[in-house]
C-alpha cells in the first residue's frame, strides 16, 4: 500500500473522527452553548431488566406484573417487551443448599442447564398503558431476562411479588426487576447467624461476567475465608450466600458488587429467622445528601445503616420528614461514619405513629462533604408477628417513575421534598383485566413526606401500575408500600421509585471540519 493511500485512509479517519466528536460535543467551543440550549429529550429505544429467582420455598407463590406508560412522541406501532427464563447453573457449581455454600462457578463453564419453563417468553405487552401480570409457584421458577425495545423501552418496568405463607421465610418478597449495571452498593446486609442474605447475580449477555464481592463491617473489610471472585456464565443466575465468603459475622454489613467484565443485575434476599423476609434493593449512587423515603406510620422499629466509600470520614445530620415538617430524632441529631466502615444505629418506633421519611445532609464544616450510601430496615409487628422490609436511599424522580402490581386494598404511595415545595401528578394505569387510567395532581411541601393512598383505575380489575411525575419544583424522592396482614402477621414489602430513565437528552448534532486546518 503506497504512502498516498495510506494518508487518503488517513484523512478519512480523522475526517469521521471529528465528526464522531462534532456529533457529541455539537460542533466548535464558539457554538457549544447555542447546542447546549438545542438539546432535545427523546424516549429510550431500548430497555433491558433482570428479575431474580423468586424463592426455593415449596408454600410460596409469585406473582409478575409489566407495565409501559403511554408516552408522547413515541412511535404507536412498533416494538416489542418479553422476559425470558435465564439458565441455572449446575447444581455442582452454584447450588445455595450444595457443599459450596452458593458460591458461584469459577471457570464459567459448568453452567448452562435450561431452567423450568423453556424458553417461552413472560408477560409480552401488548399495549403501553396496560398492565399484564401472572401467577405462578416459585418452587422452580427461574430468574428472568427481559428486553422492550420501540414503544415499550421508555419506563418499562416489571414488579416480581412472592408470598411465602410459612416457615423462615414468611412473608412478602417484591422488587422491581432491575436495569444491569457494574456497580452496586447494598448497605443493611448481614452475614448473622439469624439471617440468611443471597445475592442473585444475572448475567443478560452472550458472554461470561466476572463479578467481585466485597464485604464490610462495623470495622471495615470483612476478611474474606475465600476467593470474593465470582464468573456468571452467558444469560445466567448464580446466587451466593453471603455468609460463606468470610468467617466474621456482622448483624449489619454493606456489599458492594463490582462487575469486572461485563455487567450484571444484582438483587439480595434477606431471610431473617424470626422477623420473615424481603428483597434488599441496592443504594442509589453515593451522594453527599441522601433520602429514604416511605417509613410507615406504624413501623415498630428501625435500623439505619450507612457507609462511606471514599477516603474521608463522614458528618450526617439526621432528619425526620414528617407530613408537616422536619424533625430530629432524639438522641439522633447526627451521625459520624467513619471511612471504609458500616455504621448502624437503631431508631426504634421512630415515626410515633406517622409516616416519615429520613433525610442525611452534611453536618458542615470547612472541608468538602464526603458521598455515603444508605439503607434503612423497618420492621412492623411485635414478637412472632414481626415482618421485615428494606428501603434503600433513592434517587430523586427527574421526571417519571413507575411501581406496577399495586393492589385495590394495601398500596401506600410515599412522596418527600427534602427542598422546595414540588407538584407532582400521580396516573394510575388501566387494570390487567380492563378500566381506564385516573390521574391527580398533589403538592408536596418542602421538608415533608406526604403518604397517600394512589388513585384507582375507573371500573378496573386486577393489578394495576402507578406513574409518578414531577411537574415543578424541587426535588421528589419516592417509594411504594404494598401490605397484606395474613394470620395476624402485618406483611409488607417497600420498593423505592428512582427516575425510570424513559427520556434521554440528545443534542442537536453538528458538523465542524475547521480542526482539519493544517494550521
Amino acid at each position: 500500500m503506497n504512502r498516498t493511500t495510506l494518508s487518503l485512509i488517513g484523512a478519512a479517519t480523522a475526517l469521521a473522527a471529528v465528526t464522531g466528536v462534532a456529533a457529541l460535543t455539537g460542533g466548535s467551543s464558539d457554538d457549544a452553548d447555542s447546542v447546549a440550549k438545542a438539546a432535545t429529550r427523546l424516549p429510550v429505544q431500548r430497555s433491558t431488566l433482570l428479575c431474580p429467582t423468586p424463592s426455593s420455598s415449596d408454600v410460596s407463590s409469585t406473582t409478575y406484573t409489566a407495565y409501559t406508560p403511554k408516552r408522547d412522541g413515541v412511535d404507536a406501532k412498533d416494538g416489542t417487551a418479553e422476559l425470558l427464563p435465564a439458565q441455572n447453573p449446575a447444581d455442582d457449581v452454584a447450588d445455595p443448599g450444595g457443599d459450596d455454600g452458593g458460591k458461584g462457578g469459577k471457570d464459567g463453564k459448568k453452567g448452562g442447564q435450561p431452567s423450568p419453563g423453556g424458553d417461552k417468553p413472560v408477560l409480552p405487552l401488548k399495549e403501553p398503558g396496560k398492565p399484564v401480570t401472572t401467577d405462578q409457584d416459585s418452587e422452580g421458577a427461574p430468574a428472568l431476562i427481559g428486553t422492550a425495545d420501540g414503544r415499550f423501552a421508555p419506563g418499562w418496568t416489571v414488579q416480581q411479588t412472592t408470598t411465602i405463607d410459612a416457615g423462615s421465610g414468611r412473608g412478602i418478597l417484591g422488587t422491581a426487576c432491575t436495569a444491569p449495571d457494574t456497580d452496586f452498593w447494598f448497605p443493611g446486609v448481614s452475614t448473622d447467624r439469624n439471617r440468611q442474605d443471597f445475592v442473585h447475580l444475572t448475567n443478560p449477555d452472550d458472554a461470561a461476567a466476572e463479578v467481585d464481592l466485597k464485604l464490610y463491617g462495623p470495622s471495615g473489610r470483612l476478611k474474606p475465608s475465600t476467593d470474593e471472585s465470582i464468573t456468571v456464565p452467558p444469560r445466567s443466575t448464580v446466587p451466593v450466600l453471603l455468609s460463606t465468603l468470610t468467617d466474621q459475622r456482622a448483624a449489619s454489613a454493606s456489599l458492594r458488587v463490582t462487575a469486572r467484565t461485563g455487567r450484571i443485575g444484582a438483587a439480595v434476599q434477606a431471610v431473617d429467622q424470626k422477623a420473615g423476609s424481603d428483597w434488599l434493593p441496592a443504594s442509589a449512587v453515593p451522594s453527599t445528601s441522601v433520602a429514604i423515603p416511605g417509613l410507615p406510620k406504624d413501623a415498630t422499629s428501625a435500623r439505619l445503616v450507612v457507609f462511606a466509600p471514599g477516603a474521608d470520614d463522614a458528618d450526617l445530620k439526621v432528619r425526620l420528614a414528617g407530613p408537616n415538617n422536619s424533625i430530629t430524632p432524639a438522641g439522633h441529631e447526627s451521625l459520624h461514619v467513619k471511612s471504609g466502615m458500616t455504621t448502624a444505629i437503631d431508631l426504634g418506633d421512630v415515626t410515633k405513629g406517622e409516616p416519615g421519611s429520613l433525610l442525611l445532609t452534611p453536618e458542615g464544616g470547612d472541608g468538602p462533604a464526603t458521598p455515603v450510601v444508605a439503607g434503612l430496615q423497618v420492621t412492623r409487628g411485635k414478637g412472632s408477628d414481626q415482618e421485615t422490609a428494606f428501603i434503600p436511599a433513592t434517587g430523586a424522580i427527574e421526571r417519571s417513575a413507575t411501581a406496577a402490581d399495586n393492589r385495590t386494598k394495601g398500596s401506600t404511595l410515599s412522596l418527600v421534598a427534602p427542598g422546595a415545595t414540588a407538584k407532582v401528578r400521580i396516573t394510575a394505569s388501566a387494570g390487567a383485566g380492563g378500566g381506564s387510567p385516573v390521574s391527580k395532581t398533589y403538592e408536596v411541601k418542602g421538608g415533608t413526606t406526604q403518604a397517600l393512598e394512589p388513585p384507582r383505575p375507573a371500573s378496573g380489575k386486577g393489578p394495576y401500575a402507578v406513574t409518578v411525575e414531577r411537574l415543578s419544583g424541587g426535588p421528589v424522592h419516592a417509594s411504594r408500600m404494598l401490605a397484606l396482614h395474613q394470620d395476624g402477621v402485618p406483611m409488607f414489602t417497600i420498593q423505592p421509585l428512582p427516575d425510570d430513565r424513559g427520556m434521554v437528552a440528545v443534542p442537536e448534532a453538528g458538523q465542524d471540519l475547521s480542526l482539519l486546518n493544517d494550521d
